[in-house]
């Protein structure tokens, strides 16, 4: 096998055209279920919006179950046919996906956005290969840095995607433009990773052992992950902290819709002020911490400074604190994200880091998979508030279980 020289800057440049998509249809989405004064609200009238509530609610909780149970078979699969042709593959599935979910906006199908969501959890298995390639070229004392560039590739994504995706879908730029068209776009950026994957990137592992797919492989993962004593307390640590972010980024579109009477330009512009901070968090603060604290003692510290950064929105009643609050939240919680799957990485041996970053990222698939649901319900009986608040609350239950029983390794 060639040395990967190639790897990392076509992961990482994969990641980042990945991110943009995600992003892209981040301000669009709330719009069509939550925000009724929208052109592009797609429910009837006579409906209420908090119908609309839990509607987007199951919508975003599709995917992540989706994952769920694909992730793991993606993960497992690539360490023995190799990581590049899994991300291809992946990439590829997602563009379709976004393409059908466009179809469905432009046709009014609630089904069809169903469709499209599910499949696109099937093939959106992408960031565990990815952490995978780059654990096979990464020492272990350089991976929380290598794992920051994936956050910085991530918030370069979100201030991009928020941006363009409200640009794209405001019809008083170009006539032609409308809720659909970001999807369509971000169907196109898919199909471009997807080829600079397939095409520029050096494979980092393969494996001439037969794989046979085991369907119910993200259940044993589960089961597993309770079975395996080092690290299963790490694992409920990322479950909580993934499950408060999922509560978070559910509803916070359309705190911001309601609290603030935010359009898709606005949250777009909102969201991607934020990825200008996750950039600083995982980019620059967390390869300078990562020089003198190890993942262990940075947990410690910033699983409580998220929690406390997401309370804190419930402080500005102007946008100018809101924004300050926005960076506090990206600078805080971008540290924990990059560092949880470093500490699981680092604690993993060098032959299973496909199945154990597999069974990491299901554990935050499931934990994703229950928030949506809940925090439509949530904002449906109490407010469009209270899945932000609430999520903070579970986000500091996983700094007291990490506090409480992970141990440093030496």
């Amino acid at each position: 096998m060639k040395k990967p020289t190639r790897a990392l800057p076509v992961i990482l440049m994969a990641i980042f055209l990945d991110l943009i998509c995600n992003g892209i249809i981040v301000p669009i989405v709330p719009q069509l279920l939550a925000n009724p004064d929208s052109p592009y609200y797609l429910l009837p009238s006579y409906v209420p919006v908090s119908y609309g509530y839990i509607i987007l609610g199951l919508l975003i909780a599709v995917f992540p179950i989706a994952m769920f149970l694909s992730t793991p078979i993606l993960g497992e699969y690539s360490d023995y046919v190799g990581r590049r042709k899994i991300m291809a593959l992946s990439l590829a599935g997602s563009a379709v996906s976004l393409g059908l979910f466009a179809g469905g906006i432009y046709m009014g199908s609630l089904t069809l956005l169903f469709i499209a969501r599910i499949l696109g959890g099937i093939m959106g298995g992408n960031l565990s290969v990815a952490q995978a390639a780059i654990a096979d070229i990464t020492p272990p004392k350089l991976r929380a840095s290598r794992f920051g560039l994936i956050g910085a590739a991530y918030g370069v994504g979100f201030i991009v995607g928020p941006v363009v995706g409200g640009i794209l879908a405001d019809n008083s730029l170009v006539s032609w433009f409308n809720a659909s068209t970001p999807f369509l776009f971000a169907a196109l950026l898919s199909l471009v990773s997807a080829a600079l994957v397939y095409w520029l990137m050096t494979e980092t592992r393969t494996s001439k052992e037969k794989f046979v797919i085991t369907w119910h492989l993200a259940i044993s993962h589960i089961y597993h992950a309770y079975g395996m004593k080092r690290l299963r307390v790490i694992f409920a640590t990322n479950f909580l902290f993934q499950a408060g972010l999922a509560l978070f980024a559910t509803f916070f579109s359309v705190f911001l819709i309601s609290g603030y009477g935010y359009d898709q330009m606005g949250i777009g512009y909102f969201i991607g002020f934020v990825g200008i901070w996750a950039i600083v968090s995982q980019g620059v603060l967390l390869r300078i911490l990562s020089k003198k604290f190890d993942e262990f003692l940075l947990l410690r510290v910033f699983l409580l400074l998220g929690s406390a950064a997401v309370f804190a929105f419930y402080i500005p009643n102007h946008t100018v604190g809101l924004l300050i609050v926005g960076a506090l939240f990206a600078l805080t919680n971008g540290i924990s994200m990059a560092s949880l799957p470093s500490i699981v990485s680092r604690r993993a041996s060098a032959d299973s880091q496909g199945e154990i970053l597999g069974i990491n990222a299901s554990v935050q698939a499931l934990a994703q998979a229950a928030p949506p649901i809940l925090a439509g319900f949530l904002a449906a009986k109490i407010s469009p508030s209270a899945p932000v608040y609430i999520s903070g609350g579970v986000i500091g239950l996983a700094w007291i279980i990490f506090i409480v029983f992970v141990k440093k390794e030496e």
